[in-house]
């Protein structure tokens, strides 16, 4: 058994700017089911969202609003944006390159559903750039230990008294080991893994989603599933290639078969993705072509180098010829519920990223609000863990160990005993994988006939 302060589980945007806030007496331990930088926040192309002055409150509120068919939590919206400028200047004193003009001044890209130029970026590897120098502080603080290719199997949380009091995670060598924290912070992402064709990572799966549903932790609109409008169309398995929203923000057209443009490409995710599913339809073919070919070709080489490269291993020279793109599963509006500090409807776990829902995005996420929503709200857990413990006057777990072993035989009786968690429900991960999914897929179509039995309630 090991015993920590906190257990974080994820090391995308959200799980390490968690673990990077928390006061640095408390022990956190912060695990990855794969490799560190095999998050989905590394992925991240387009940039980061921040509020340019006051006068541009109005605007990007109304627009994340617009986007999300006004279905968002208006609390939400206001604290992201309101907390937009101190995130950034977080990551610049962190050692994020957002990129700058020639006086050192922020520069601002736009995209699709935005009124303004107000995205932050780093080249086309925004997300990259950010989570990759998260992840080194997170390595160079002494109180924060990461282990990689380790997997959160199930919660330990007593649920007369609706309270979470750690984990049982499975290590690379296979053995089970229970973990008791003060607190959980479940950061692990979305559920792309699910899909046949995603942007995400495959191992992207809703784990945090399905532990949560197993404990009748409340979830909330499961079935808010977004499709990205333009990934890179491909007959080759695996994941996505994500052709970022921010191409047709620099001005790139999309036209079907006979050359013609057919929707107007800032129209936000969900209405492109329709109107690109419909002229697929009508042009008899599985994609559509997004043109850049009318833009300097060497803005294009410099703006998008990344996505520039992909395209030519794929056979396209994207300054001389259109590409083809096909929408993909992409992100995940909804979650597990969360107020605005992060707080589950359980005590002592928290949510925080892709795999929460504290009603920001509403139905459908406006371009380049995920990293930041992920940032600001991954902050205010650690606020609210570290305001809480020090007005208890907690300064670490009174129960901490060093030893990281296999809990003994006696042990696993006392876990199914105490929390109804048995070492064979773990023991078959292929199995406990497809348990979890199927589990997902059942709440989400009784979600979506829940919806069409009530369709006079939902917008869009």
């Amino acid at each position: 058994m090991e015993n920590a302060d906190i257990l974080v589980v994820g090391t995308g945007a959200a799980g390490l700017f968690n673990a990077l806030q928390l006061p640095e007496k408390y022990k956190v331990l912060v695990i990855t089911k794969s490799e560190a930088d095999q998050a989905d926040s590394f992925l991240a192309q387009g940039g980061m969202c921040m509020l340019l002055d006051d006068d541009d409150y109005d605007s990007y509120f109304e627009d994340t609003m617009k986007a999300g068919h006004y279905e968002n939590n208006k609390e939400s919206v206001d604290i992201m944006i309101r907390s937009s400028q101190h995130i950034a200047q977080e990551l610049v004193d962190y050692g994020v390159d957002f990129q700058r003009d020639e006086n050192g001044n922020f520069e601002f890209t736009r995209e699709g559903a935005h009124s303004e130029n107000r995205i932050l970026f780093h080249e086309d590897l925004t997300g990259q750039e950010i989570t990759s120098k998260l992840l080194a502080r997170a390595r160079e603080r002494k109180n924060i230990t990461i282990r990689e290719n380790t997997t959160l199997v199930d919660i330990i949380c007593d649920e007369k008294a609706n309270v979470c009091k750690g984990g049982i995670i499975r290590n690379a060598d296979g053995t089970l080991e229970e973990v008791r924290t003060q607190a959980v912070v479940l950061a692990t992402g979305g559920i792309g893994g699910l899909f046949q064709f995603s942007t995400n990572y495959r191992h992207i799966t809703g784990d945090a989603l399905a532990i949560a549903m197993r404990h009748h932790i409340e979830v909330e609109h499961i079935n808010y599933i977004q499709i990205h409008p333009t990934t890179l169309y491909t007959t080759k398995p695996g994941r996505s290639f994500l052709i970022s929203e921010s191409v047709r923000g620099e001005g790139a057209y999309l036209y079907n078969k006979d050359g013609e443009r057919f929707v107007n490409e800032l129209l936000p995710r969900d209405v492109v993705s329709q109107a690109i599913c419909k002229q697929m339809e009508k042009d008899g073919r599985p994609y559509v072509e997004l043109s850049v070919t009318h833009l300097d070709p060497d803005f294009v080489r410099n703006r998008f180098p990344n996505i520039y490269r992909q395209c030519l291993k794929e056979g396209y020279d994207m300054t001389k010829e259109p590409i083809p793109v096909t929408p993909g599963q992409h992100y995940f509006m909804g979650g597990i519920k969360v107020n605005s500090d992060s707080e589950t409807s359980m005590d002592g776990l928290y949510a925080a990223g892709e795999t929460s829902c504290n009603g920001v995005h509403g139905r459908n996420r406006l371009a380049s609000n995920s990293l930041l929503e992920s940032l600001v709200f991954a902050e205010r857990a650690a606020k609210k863990m570290a305001a809480e413990w020090a007005a208890e006057g907690l300064t670490e777990n009174a129960d901490r160990k060093e030893t990281a072993t296999e809990p003994k035989e006696d042990e696993w009786k006392l876990l199914a005993k105490r929390y109804d968690i048995r070492k064979e429900d773990y023991q078959d991960m292929e199995e406990y994988a497809e348990r979890c999914k199927e589990s997902i897929w059942d709440a989400i179509r009784k979600e979506d006939e829940y919806e069409s039995n009530h369709k006079n309630t939902k917008c869009g």
